[in-house]
């Protein structure tokens, strides 16, 4: 018996799926929850064994609430189940312990089949999804391994160059010759494949993360 837990804002959304999953004696539907928040506490209580999770939820999102839970107990498996295919959205699911992301418009069939599958341990992506959300988490990879590259005086620059410095203020700054700077910042631009400082700005928004505000 696959023991599941219904997670969707919409009502409607999750009589359906619990009408189609009752129809079969191999599942039973042992929660409803219609919040991150409510989701986290009913896997809890419940212990199911396949969760199937919207993305988008008042309060605490999906992937938030699949990372609490999967966090808290690894063997509870989690199907996001979307009407987006957002290449972020497939990732941030990949990262956070999803273990399948259909969309809603997947048949009943394919989905009943994924549910068993994820039960059994199996991992799985709607094949519309699959190549785009292989390529972003490369994508990442690389971005990280060429952000490692930076020295740390590049950090400094890369971050006053998101600030808004320009090249003179940052050589004031650093106590470094205008063309030292120049030089800096263009071997910075080709490590990370910026094209300008534009881009460099929205680079280090995107990880605040990893660069703390300089004095």
């Amino acid at each position: 018996m696959i023991r599941v837990l219904v997670v969707d804002d919409h009502a409607v959304v999750r009589m359906g799926l619990k009408t189609l999953l009752e129809l079969y004696d191999n599942f039973t539907v042992v929660g409803e929850a219609e919040s991150g928040e409510e989701a986290v506490e009913l896997a809890r209580r419940e212990k199911p064994s396949v969760v199937i999770m919207d993305i988008r939820l008042p309060g605490m999102s999906g992937i938030e609430a699949c990372r609490e839970i999967r966090a808290e107990f690894p063997e509870i498996k989690v199907i996001m189940l979307t009407s987006y295919a957002d290449d972020e959205a497939v990732y941030a699911s990949i990262m956070a312990g999803a273990s399948g992301y259909l969309l809603k418009q997947v048949g009943n069939d394919k989905l009943l089949d994924a549910i068993e599958r994820v039960a059994r341990g199996e991992s799985l992506l709607d094949p519309g999804i699959a190549a785009r959300a292989l390529s972003r988490m490369k994508a990442v990879a690389a971005e990280k391994e060429n952000e490692a590259k930076l020295t740390e005086t590049e950090r400094k620059i890369l971050q006053r160059i998101a600030e808004g410095h320009t090249n003179q203020q940052i050589a004031g700054q650093l106590f470094l010759a205008e063309k030292t700077v120049r030089n800096y910042v263009s071997k910075i631009f080709a490590k990370l494949n910026l094209a300008n400082r534009a881009a460099a700005a929205a680079y280090v928004a995107q990880r605040k993360s990893s660069f703390s505000k300089k004095e």
